[in-house]
């Protein structure tokens, strides 16, 4: 039975995205189909940690940061004078903030507690900052000054761009693990708020330090994993195949380069739903989920329970990473502008709950509906508009509003298929749990916020 709901569902997502290339475009189709692989994806990472552990992560959106960052620093060019400037005076720097903040962490371990203590580890912040600054200053300073218009930051190492999409996993990761460290003590509420301004920090930084990411003025021209189709539309077995197609070699190079990155999302796809069955499925998997259920029993039964939620937050973390590093090379740039926490992370919550919470198949079915509709809700939403008005003058003042208004059915839309899929199917379209009822409340209260 649940083999053939999951044949449905997808058949009717497929049949969906085939209905907007015959009645819109293949152009747009495929960008949703993009766009849909990579949500998939993050919502699997989120799954692995809400769906696994119950850990409540609201920083998604600095993860994904992190993630196209990885992108810039491993594909982008290394620009020409910057490193002889100040490149490694900005590396040197960060190395005497790390020694500063591991002098005050060993400070804190090997002594007592006391006033001696406290005055010491000021006493090391405050001379660490100072020399840190001294250093890592104005070598970003001299970085900034070289061609601020076009470049004005390090570069990165030229690599292909096929490589960042683990280390943006690495990154993210890595910063998981710091972050992990200090708030998986918390309570969940506590640990909501925690990633969420912890996001909001790698996110400040990313549009604030133009000497490693230029800020926001935004880092363009990005390798790609595929050929260009200015390069396509004048190579000859592709004219070839156009000819054999019956298809114009400009229209269809567009499609063609937007195929080649579906295969290659489809494949990480695959990789990353396919570790993840394996993880759940194995009894490290069936560990997690008791832990889920109950960490006092498991607590009990001799189990880490705060090193297993270190373990899978860090885990769905690389996953997010993975992702975030897969969107900024199919965007072609990196805009930190466009990491809004509040909206996108909303987003990827609602996949995972409308696909099911605990289930890697419902994570993947609900990024394929939610952004699905996210995107073709104002289409839509224009022509219900012009449907209803159609008997009124064009100068209609309650027509011309609800022409205007057509752009906000994206927020209406997501908070009717939250609202609907709680109340006729609170367990998520495939989900393998039950529902709790602070995520019920949480849910709907996203809605609320949706519809607003």
């Amino acid at each position: 039975m649940l083999i053939n709901r999951n044949t449905i569902y997808f058949t009717i997502m497929a049949l969906l995205l085939i209905g907007v290339g015959l009645f819109q475009s293949w152009n747009v189709s495929l960008s949703i189909l993009n766009l849909c692989l990579i949500s998939a994806i993050m919502a699997l990472g989120v799954n692995i940690q809400w769906g696994y552990a119950g850990l409540f992560n609201v920083g998604i959106m600095g993860f994904a940061a992190l993630g196209g960052l990885a992108a810039v620093l491993v594909a982008m060019p290394p620009v020409e004078g910057a490193w002889s400037a100040g490149g490694w005076g900005a590396i040197g720097g960060l190395f005497l903030a790390f020694i500063s903040i591991t002098l005050a962490v060993i400070t804190y371990q090997r002594m007592s507690a006391g006033r001696t203590r406290s005055i010491l580890i000021i006493a090391i912040c405050v001379i660490g900052f100072f020399i840190t600054r001294s250093v890592f200053g104005p070598a970003t300073h001299a970085i900034e000054d070289i061609n601020p218009a076009k470049s004005g930051y390090l570069g990165g190492f030229g690599l292909p761009i096929v490589l960042s999409w683990p280390v943006g996993g690495v990154f993210a990761g890595i910063a998981a693990w710091v972050i992990g460290k200090i708030t998986l003590g918390l309570r969940s509420d506590y640990l909501a708020i925690a990633t969420l301004g912890i996001s909001e920090i790698i996110i400040a930084v990313l549009k604030h330090e133009d000497w490693m990411t230029r800020g926001v003025k935004n880092v363009v021209g990005m390798p790609r994993p595929v050929p260009f189709e200015i390069n396509l539309q004048t190579t000859e077995w592709f004219l070839n195949l156009s000819s054999t197609l019956g298809a114009d070699p400009i229209g269809f190079s567009s499609i063609f380069v937007k195929i080649c990155y579906a295969c290659l999302f489809v494949t990480m796809l695959l990789i990353v739903l396919w570790l993840s069955e394996t993880a759940l499925k194995s009894p490290w998997g069936r560990m997690m989920r008791a832990i889920r259920d109950n960490e006092v029993s498991a607590n009990a039964m001799g189990k880490n329970v705060t090193k297993r939620h270190l373990q899978v937050f860090v885990l769905g973390s690389v996953v997010v990473g993975l992702a975030g590093a897969m969107l900024t090379t199919l965007d072609g740039q990196l805009t930190p502008t466009s990491y809004q926490p509040l909206r996108f992370t909303f987003l990827i919550w609602v996949m995972v709950i409308v696909g099911g919470s605990g289930n890697n198949w419902g994570a993947v079915l609900g990024g394929f509906v939610i952004w699905f509709f996210w995107i073709e809700a104002e289409p839509l939403g224009l022509i219900l508009m012009n449907a209803i008005t159609s008997g009124m003058a064009d100068d209609n003042s309650l027509k011309l509003h609800l022409i205007d208004s057509a752009a906000h059915m994206r927020l209406m839309t997501m908070g009717l298929i939250l609202l609907l899929v709680l109340r006729f199917s609170p367990r998520g379209l495939l989900s393998l749990i039950h529902i709790s009822e602070p995520t019920r409340l949480l849910s709907i209260s996203y809605a609320v916020f949706c519809l607003k």
